[in-house]
C-alpha cells in the first residue's frame, strides 16, 4: 500500500469545468442568484457599442443580433488550469531534494540581497517608493518581493516551500516588510492601502497611474503574481478588495478598460473561496458589456436546455459566446513565437514571468488583444510542443 500511495499522482483537470468550482451546485445558497441573462444589454451607450457600427455608419454586429450567429469563443484552459493548481496548493508539487535555505525569508529579514542586482529589501522599501521608472523597467525584483511556489524567469530567485511559508507567516518583521512591499506596488499602480484588513482606494495621483497601467499591460502579470503571493503568505483576505476595485475601474468607471479580461480570467480566480469569487463575478456580470458575451457566470437555463451535456466544451459558467477577439489565436501564437523563442530554447521557465519580461518589448502591441495574459497561452502551446512540457510549473 505504501508503494502504491508513493507512486500515486494527482490527475490534472483537462477541461475548464474541472478547473472551476465557482458555480457548483452546492454553492448557490449563500447569495441571491443573479437574474437570467436575456442576451441583450438593457442600457448600452454609443461608446460601449462602437464595435457594432462601421466607420461609414453601416451596421455590423449588434447586440440585438441573435447570439447564435456571433463568433463563439472560450475561456482560456491554460489560465483555468494554472489558477486551479494555485488554489489547490500545487497538488503534484515535488519537494526539492536541495536543503531549504529559506532565502525568501532571509531576504525579507534584510540578511541577503536580491540576486542578481545585489539590492536589499530595506533599500527597495525606502528608496524606490515613487520611483516609477525603476519599478516599471526593472524586472528582477518582483520575484523576490512576491515569492511563489513556482519558478520565475529570474532563476536567482527561489521558490517558496511549505516550511518556509510557515516560518514566514510566524515572523513579524518579514510580514511587516511584506505589507510595505505590497503598499509600494499599490502606489505604483495608483492605489493606496487603507487598513490592516486590505481595503484599498484610489491614491491622489490615480489618474496618471491608471493611464500608465491601462497601457502597460505586462503589469497585469505582475498583479496576478502579487495576488498569488498574498494568498501564500497569509493575506488571502486582501485579494477581494483589490480585485473589486479593479472591476469597478474597468467595467463601471471605464478607467482601466484594457484590464477587463485579465481581471475576469486571472485576478478573480486567484481567490480561493468560491463564495468570494461568485460575489465578484455577479458584480462583473451586472456591468459587463455586451452582456451576452459574459463568459464567467453560471450557465443559463436556456443554454443548458439547448446544449445539454455538450455545454462542457464551451467553458464553465459560459454562454459559449463572446465579443469578437481583436486577433485570432493562431495569429497570436505566431506573433509570440519570434519574441519568446530565445527565452524558450535554452531555459525552463514559468510562462507567467516569461511574458512579464517579454512585455518590455510589447507595450502598445494592441493587436494582441485586451490583455497581455493572452501571451501566456501562446507560450504554453510552444512549450507543450517542446521537450519542456513536463517541467514547466503552471
Amino acid at each position: 500500500m505504501g508503494n502504491l500511495l508513493g507512486n500515486w499522482r494527482f490527475k490534472e483537470p483537462s477541461t475548464v469545468e474541472e478547473c472551476d468550482s465557482t458555480w457548483g451546485s452546492d454553492s448557490e445558497g449563500d447569495e441571491p442568484v443573479a437574474e437570467e441573462d436575456s442576451g441583450i444589454s438593457e442600457s448600452v451607450s454609443p461608446a460601449e457599442n462602437e464595435w457594432a457600427v462601421g466607420s461609414n455608419g453601416d451596421s455590423a454586429l449588434k447586440l440585438t443580433d441573435s447570439p447564435e450567429f456571433l463568433p463563439k469563443m472560450k475561456r482560456s484552459f491554460y489560465a483555468a488550469r494554472d489558477l486551479y493548481k494555485y488554489r489547490h496548493c500545487y497538488p503534484n508539487y515535488k519537494k526539492s531534494r536541495q536543503p531549504n535555505e529559506y532565502r525568501n525569508l532571509r531576504f525579507y529579514l534584510n540578511k541577503i540581497p536580491l540576486v542578481p542586482d545585489g539590492i536589499y529589501i530595506e533599500e527597495i522599501l525606502t528608496r524606490w517608493r515613487g520611483d516609477y521608472d525603476k519599478l516599471e523597467h526593472n524586472h528582477t525584483y518582483i520575484q523576490w518581493l512576491f515569492p511563489l511556489r513556482e519558478q520565475g524567469l529570474n532563476f536567482y530567485a527561489h521558490e517558496l516551500t511549505q516550511d518556509e511559508i510557515k516560518e514566514f507567516q510566524s515572523t513579524r518583521e518579514a510580514k511587516r516588510r511584506f505589507l510595505a512591499a505590497y503598499s509600494l506596488m499599490l502606489d505604483f499602480y495608483g492605489i493606496k492601502l487603507l487598513d490592516k484588513s486590505g481595503n484599498v482606494a484610489r491614491s491622489s495621483n490615480w489618474q496618471e497611474r491608471f493611464r500608465h497601467l491601462n497601457e502597460s499591460q505586462h503589469n497585469y502579470l505582475r498583479i496576478t503574481r502579487i495576488l498569488k503571493s498574498l494568498g501564500e503568505l497569509g493575506y488571502e483576505a486582501f485579494k477581494a478588495p483589490l480585485v473589486r476595485l479593479f472591476l469597478e475601474e474597468s467595467l463601471h468607471r471605464n478607467t482601466l478598460p484594457n484590464m477587463q479580461h485579465s481581471i475576469l480570467e486571472y485576478f478573480v480566480y486567484t481567490i480561493r473561496r468560491p463564495a468570494a469569487r461568485r460575489q465578484l463575478l455577479r458584480y462583473a456580470r451586472k456591468h459587463y458589456r455586451p452582456a451576452h458575451a459574459f463568459l464567467w457566470g453560471p450557465p443559463s437555463k436556456r443554454s443548458k436546455a439547448r446544449s445539454g451535456d455538450a455545454g462542457a466544451s464551451t467553458g464553465a459558467g459560459s454562454s459559449g459566446i463572446r465579443a469578437p477577439a481583436p486577433t485570432p489565436e493562431p495569429q497570436r501564437r505566431g506573433e509570440m513565437s519570434a519574441i519568446l523563442a530565445s527565452a524558450c530554447s535554452e531555459t525552463i521557465l514559468s510562462y507567467h514571468d516569461a511574458t512579464d519580461v517579454a512585455g518590455q518589448n510589447l507595450d502598445g502591441y494592441t493587436q494582441l488583444g485586451s490583455s497581455m495574459h493572452g501571451l501566456e497561452g501562446a507560450l504554453i502551446i510552444m512549450l507543450e510542443r517542446s521537450d519542456y512540457n513536463e517541467a514547466v510549473p503552471l
